[in-house]
């Protein structure tokens, strides 16, 4: 009777840690940048389910995918859990992060909880790509509301997603010679997504 019982909690246990290190692996397997980050219809193959969130995302707010898809890429790489980098106390200690920028949209914790809000959205979270997408949907057709920016403009659109569309409308990124420089490299990447996708399989 004891080694039976003995056997059953070694394959108890056994089990346990196969099942945790199942989903550990399906986690980091979900979560993985994809290989090739400049090309849409290889980011879309690898990424099977990006696809339709992107194209939900479209149909829902009105910004073409080729924008947002920019966008993220520009603002993360497409890394999940991307961070801006620290401060550094007397030019060395790491200190406190640039900002709350989280996830693949790089979203402010004040602007994610108006987002959420606005949207009842309230299971978001900003390292899921569903969410983040959503959200560059949901800012940039503000954007248009706002400033009459189009969502068809990544130039303009990635300026107001940068310095907050009270700051766009400022004019402040016009002081900002290397932003302008940032949100051409945003439009050439747009330009050259729309192309792609042409040809997407």
């Amino acid at each position: 009777m004891f080694k039976y019982k003995h056997s059953r909690l070694i394959f108890s246990i056994f089990l346990f840690v196969y099942i945790v290190n199942a989903l550990i692996f399906i986690v980091s397997c979900s979560h993985k940048k994809p290989n090739n980050i400049n090309n849409i219809c290889e980011i879309f193959d690898q990424k099977h389910r990006w696809y339709k969130h992107a194209k939900k995302s479209k149909n829902k707010w009105g910004t073409p995918i080729h924008v947002q898809m920019a966008i993220l890429q520009q603002e993360s790489g497409f890394t999940y859990d991307a961070k801006p980098g620290r401060k550094k106390l007397l030019g060395f200690i790491p200190w406190k992060r640039k900002s709350s920028a989280y996830g693949y949209a790089q979203v402010l914790n004040e602007t994610w909880k108006e987002y959420v809000k606005q949207t009842k959205n309230r299971g978001a979270d900003r390292d899921s790509f569903k969410d983040s997408i959503d959200f560059v949907g949901w800012y940039t057709s503000n954007t248009q509301k706002i400033t009459k920016v189009s969502k068809w403009d990544a130039f303009n659109q990635y300026l107001a997603y940068h310095e907050g569309r009270g700051g766009f409308m400022k004019g402040t990124h016009n002081k900002k010679p290397w932003l302008l420089k940032v949100a051409r490299k945003v439009d050439n990447n747009a330009k050259l997504y729309a192309s792609q996708l042409k040809t997407c399989k």
